[in-house]
Parts: C-alpha cells; sequence; structure tokens
C-alpha cells in the first residue's frame, strides 16, 4: 500500500506542475482592479485550468500509474472521468430517479470536477490498461481487441461505480453537513475542527460539504459573504477564514523548503524548481494544491501533520478574535484585499501568527521527514537508470559476446563487486556484493533485454538463448581480474552489423499445446521474466502428465547442458524456446529425459521430453511449460485460439504471423 500510495504521488507531479501558471493568472487577475477587461481575461484563463484538476489528475494518474506508458492509457482515463461526471449531474440524477432537478440532493451539485472522482478514474483506467491492453478478441471483434477495448471497459467500470455512487454519496455528504452543523456551536474549537477536516477532506473533494456549513449561508453563517458585506460581530466574522492565511502565506512555504532541505543531492534541483512554484502560489493566491498533492500520497503522515496544524492555525486566530476574509483564497492577493475592510480585526497579527506557523512548519515537516523516513518529493531512492553510460574500450579481436560481456562487467561494478557468475537458459544469475553499486542504464545499453535486482546481491540479467556465450566472456574478464575502462579516441568500441534476418516475409505458423494441461496466459507465469515478456511473447502449460511434445515444426537447435529447456527453429525462421519449469536449472537436469538431438528435425506432437513433476514440485520449482518467441521483432501478429482452458497434447493454441 505504501509504494502504490507514493507511485500515486509521483503520478500527480505532471498535472501538479501545470498548477503554479493557473495561480499565477488568478493571483494577478485579482490583484487588478477587477473592472478591468484584462483582469476578468487572466482570472478566466486560470480557472479554465484549476476547474478541470480533477480532468487533469485522472489523465496523470491513468498515465502514470500504468506500467507502461501509453496514449490509450490517457484516453482510458478521460472516458473514466466523463461517464460519472455526466450520469451523476444533477439533470441526470432528477432523469434516473424520476423527480424535479430543484428536488436532487445537492451533493450531486458536487460531483463535477470533483477531484475524489478524478483519482478514481485515473487509478481504474491505468489498472484496465494493464490488464487488457494486450487482450486479443474473436476475430469478428478483433477491431475493438488490445488497447482500443481499454476504454470501452473503463466506461462500463464506471458506470458501475456511478451507480454506487448514486446511493452512497449522498449520504456521505449530509453526514459532513449534519457534522458541520454540530462543530459550529463549539466556537473557536470549532473552528480549528472544521480547519482539520477541510484539508483532510480534500483528497475526497468532500471538503466542500464542510465549506457549505461555514462559508456560506447553508447554517446561517455565510463568513465569506457577510465579511465583504461587513456584516455581523468585529472579530467574530470572518472566524472560519482568518486562520488560513497563516498557513498559506508562511506554514506551507516553509514546510516546502524543509521538504527540499531533505531532497537527495542529486535531486535538489529539480525538487527546488517544484517546491518553489507551489510555495509562491500558495504565498500570492493561496493556491495549495501543487504543494499538497506533492506530497500528500507520496507521504500521507506528512498530509495529516499538516492537516493538524492548518486546525490549530484556525483555532487560534478564532481564539483571538483576529479575523480577515477572501473571496477567493487566503493568499497575499486577498489579504491586502481584505486589510482596509472595517469588519477586519487586528489583520495584522495574522502575519505575526504567519511567523510563528513558519517556525512550526518547518521544524515540524523537517521531524517528520526524518523521523520517519517519509518519501517527500526529493527523496526517493535513486534509481539506477540514472546513471550515465559510458562506452568501454574494446579490442578489434573482440565478438559481440566479448563486448557485450564487456559492457555488463563495467554496469555490475566490475570483479570487486561480482561474487558468482552462473546463467540458466536466458539469464545471467549473478551475485554481487551489492546490487546497489550496479548502472543499469550500462547494462541495458549492452542490449540485453531486462534487469531484475532480486536483492542486496542476487540480480538476473536477461540475454537471451545465447547467455551462455556472454556468460563464458564474463567469467573470463572476472578470472583475468579485467579492468574495463571508457572509451578513449585511440580506443573506440568495435561494432558489429546485425545479423541478416532469415525470417520469412508474411507467413504464418500454427503452435500447438506442449503437453495434457491448462493453458495459461504468458503475463501469469510467477517468473517475472517471462511474464514481463523480456525474451518475448508466448504462453505456458501447466501441465497434468510429464509427456512433452513439440509446440511446432522446425528443427533443434540448442538442448541446454541442464535439459530443461530446448531451442527450436521453424522453416519460415521463427525462434522458439521451449523452457520446461521455472528455476528448474538448479536441479542439474535430473526431473528431465531428453528424446531428442541437436540437429534433429520434428513436427508438432513428437516428443521432446519425458518430465517427472513429481521431482520438480519436491525441489519447490513449478511446472509451468513455456513456449516463447525470441525473435518478436520479426512478428507482426499473434492471434490465440484459447486461452485460460484445459488443452490436449497437440491441440492448436496459437498462430503467428511474420512481418
Amino acid at each position: 500500500m505504501k509504494t502504490y500510495l507514493q507511485r500515486m504521488g509521483r503520478s500527480l507531479q505532471l498535472p501538479v506542475a501545470v498548477l503554479p501558471a493557473a495561480a499565477l493568472l488568478e493571483g494577478i487577475g485579482h490583484w487588478l482592479p477587477n473592472n478591468w477587461a484584462i483582469s476578468q481575461f487572466l482570472q478566466v484563463g486560470g480557472s479554465a485550468i484549476l476547474s478541470q484538476l480533477a480532468l487533469l489528475f485522472a489523465v496523470g494518474l491513468s498515465i502514470g500509474m500504468a506500467k507502461t506508458k501509453d496514449g490509450a492509457s490517457a484516453m482510458a482515463g478521460v472516458v473514466a472521468y466523463i461517464v460519472p461526471t455526466y450520469v451523476l449531474a444533477p439533470k441526470q440524477v432528477a432523469l434516473l430517479m424520476g423527480i424535479k432537478v430543484s428536488a436532487v440532493n445537492p451533493a450531486f451539485n458536487a460531483i463535477a470536477g470533483n477531484v475524489f472522482i478524478g483519482i478514481i478514474a485515473g487509478l481504474i483506467a491505468a489498472a484496465l490498461f494493464d490488464r487488457f491492453h494486450e487482450t486479443k478478441l474473436p476475430m469478428a471483434l478483433s477491431f475493438f481487441s488490445g488497447k482500443r477495448l481499454v476504454p470501452i471497459l473503463s466506461t462500463l467500470v464506471m458506470l458501475l461505480i456511478s451507480v454506487v455512487l448514486l446511493f452512497v454519496w449522498p449520504v456521505l455528504y449530509d453526514a459532513l453537513i449534519t457534522f458541520g452543523k454540530f462543530i459550529v456551536n463549539l466556537g473557536w474549537i470549532g473552528a480549528g475542527l472544521f480547519g482539520f477536516f477541510n484539508r483532510l477532506l480534500i483528497p475526497t473533494g468532500l471538503h466542500q460539504a464542510l465549506n457549505q456549513v461555514f462559508e456560506f449561508n447553508i447554517a446561517g453563517i455565510n463568513d465569506i459573504g457577510n465579511f465583504w458585506a461587513n456584516k455581523g460581530t468585529k472579530g467574530v466574522t470572518g472566524m472560519y477564514l482568518a486562520g488560513y492565511f497563516p498557513v498559506m502565506m508562511f506554514g506551507l512555504p516553509a514546510g516546502a523548503l524543509a521538504i527540499y532541505r531533505n531532497a537527495l543531492p542529486e535531486r535538489k534541483k529539480a525538487t527546488a524548481g517544484l517546491m518553489m512554484a507551489g510555495a509562491f502560489a500558495s504565498f500570492f493566491t493561496g493556491v495549495t494544491e501543487p504543494l499538497e498533492f506533492s506530497f500528500m500520497f507520496v507521504a500521507w503522515p506528512l498530509y495529516v501533520i499538516h492537516a493538524v496544524f492548518t486546525g490549530l492555525s484556525m483555532a487560534f486566530a478564532a481564539f483571538m478574535h483576529w479575523t480577515a476574509g477572501f473571496t477567493f483564497s487566503a493568499g497575499l492577493v486577498d489579504y491586502i484585499l481584505s486589510f482596509h475592510m472595517p469588519i477586519a480585526n487586528k489583520p495584522y497579527m495574522l502575519l505575526v501568527q504567519g511567523v510563528v506557523m513558519a517556525l512550526i512548519y518547518y521544524f515540524g515537516f523537517d521531524f517528520a521527514i526524518k523521523k520517519f523516513n517519509l518519501m517527500t518529493p526529493g527523496r526517493e531512492p535513486l534509481e539506477a537508470n540514472n546513471a550515465p553510460v559510458e562506452a568501454v574500450a574494446t579490442s578489434g579481436s573482440d565478438d559481440k559476446y566479448m563486448v557485450m560481456a564487456k559492457t555488463v562487467y563495467a554496469g555490475i561494478g566490475g570483479h570487486d563487486n561480482i561474487s558468482v557468475i552462473d546463467n540458466c537458459t536466458t539469464r545471467l544469475r549473478l551475485q554481487l556484493k551489492d546490487t546497489s553499486k550496479i548502472n543499469k542504464s550500462q547494462i541495458m545499453s549492452a542490449g540485453v533485454a531486462g534487469v531484475n535486482v532480486l536483492d542486496k546481491v542476487n540480480i538476473h540479467i536477461v540475454v537471451g538463448t545465447e547467455v551462455q556465450f556472454v556468460a563464458d566472456a564474463l567469467k573470463k574478464l572476472f578470472a583475468e581480474n579485467a579492468t574495463v575502462t571508457a572509451t578513449t579516441a585511440e580506443s573506440k568500441p568495435t561494432t558489429k552489423s546485425a545479423p541478416v534476418s532469415d525470417v520469412k516475409s508474411g507467413e504464418t505458423d500454427v503452435f500447438y499445446s506442449v503437453a495434457n494441461g491448462h493453458l495459461e496466459d504468458i503475463e501469469k507465469v510467477s517468473d517475472p521474466t517471462f511474464a514481463q515478456k523480456m525474451l518475448g511473447d508466448g504462453y505456458a502449460v501447466v501441465p497434468t502428465d510429464g509427456k512433452i511434445v513439440s509446440p511446432i515444426d522446425g528443427t533443434i537447435e540448442t538442448i541446454f547442458p541442464t535439459k530443461h529447456a530446448l531451442g527450436i527453429k521453424t522453416a519460415d525462421g521463427l525462434e522458439v524456446l521451449v523452457h520446461m519449469g521455472i528455476d528448474t536449472v538448479q536441479l542439474k537436469g535430473e526431473p528431465f529425459e531428453i528424446k531428442v538431438k541437436d540437429g534433429q528435425t520434428v513436427k508438432h506432437g513428437d516428443q521432446l521430453a519425458q518430465v517427472d513433476l513429481a521431482k520438480i514440485e519436491q525441489a519447490g520449482k513449478k511446472t509451468d511449460m513455456m513456449v516463447i518467441v525470441t525473435n518478436m521483432a520479426s512478428v507482426s501478429y499473434m492471434k490465440y485460439n484459447v486461452l485460460d482452458s484445459d488443452v490436449q497434447l497437440d491441440q492448436e493454441v496459437v498462430r503467428v504471423t511474420t512481418k
């Protein structure tokens, strides 16, 4: 859950970065005389962005939370947001319930532009994109397959959520109205509770319900209206507004400084830009979203502390009867405008309170960030991907495997950081002294398919079926205690031209089941290298017996020494890996009896191996039999006939068409 919230926070930084521009337009627009056309123009420009905050969040989360960044996920986020905001608009609710619009619960006025709806829409769209963006529908519906399917599913899911909200939303809204009316009678304590719950409810958008009670006329308080109409009791009117000024003008900017000071040195520059923009928006205009949403999810305990501090500020200002008011928000612009209102009471003291709140926020945030190791902006662990890539020095005698090995060798930290070099069918399985010292970008520049850091010492590097040659070269470098240096002008890396593909274009190969058992999506196997398709696409069968047959017509190209995997090449040039079990390389070939030889021609259905499934399971391993097309760059289309069903030996499973 903690990691999920942190991902949400990072995803929201994209839309949040837009908000200071809107705040600036609003602030300048309110600063200028209100009867100037340019003033109205700037205010409308700022409102155009701020009024669509929920939509921006839907788009930002749908892209940021998806495993693959894709415009289709953003489209799904937009669709997911549009559905409930339209279906639950007062006019549509009246139609659905057969009542007049005037009789619709006021709660539904708070649906349009509600950030909670935007957040839910973005998260659901991202989850649906991850799960269904590669789904293949039957031929008659194939136009709607893959990415086109996601917005359709988003529509259906959000319709169901709209039905739930139709009944739940008014109950929550009315409960908050009732709660607000209750704390009205608590005086300065009530002002503090209002401030605390107002901040706490911002992520849901339901803070508007409390605002209706205290700032407008739903319960007869109408603090904003009365202040600017100069009505009520001096020192009382504005008590639900004044305490925001010390927070928005002083407290939150000081909190932003604490966040900046606690950022990692490598991230201080980027963090400074985000925090300065947010602090300016908060101080000048009272727009706090750029700051609040920057840490609301990545460091939610800090946001709770912020809500507590806001409550304290509201309570203290109300207790001291120091009042000022705002029309837009509690920033410098509204403070200056309200300063000379006759009903304002000692508004200058709010500046003194602001200095105190700045100290409270700075030291409070600083303590909490350090004490609880909160991942505020700029404190995220450095990714190895961010390290620079350097070309390594090679010689003319190095073949492509040695060039790759030297690049990997440099990326994992060289001889002094290596403990064990091993490999399985497709991966280098390395034990290092410290995996945090790797340069992931350097490793990936070797042309490998992926890097999986398992823990502090173990790392898997996905090379492909030629991994043995790379492992041998890597072992040679290690045995020689080689020093791999960056390229100089005199020593440039040898570049090898890519081999010419021998794949026949436009041909279709039929793949069959390798065993009796249950066919499963490759994404569901418990090995991330296969599930993430680092080696290529394919399928797996969880077998019910040990007879394993060829899934395709072709020639046996490779039989691995540990007998747990074979390579087959089809007449059309597809390279196919049959991998028997997960992590079974560690079993040293014991459960496998291979029935074919290198170079042998096989037909689909010919037996490749007899496997002792019980022995695999006794070793604590999975028996999934995987079939992977490893040269996917040559594939234009894969059509599955069945998925997630029981299959028989040699039953047709998928058709693969080459480019």
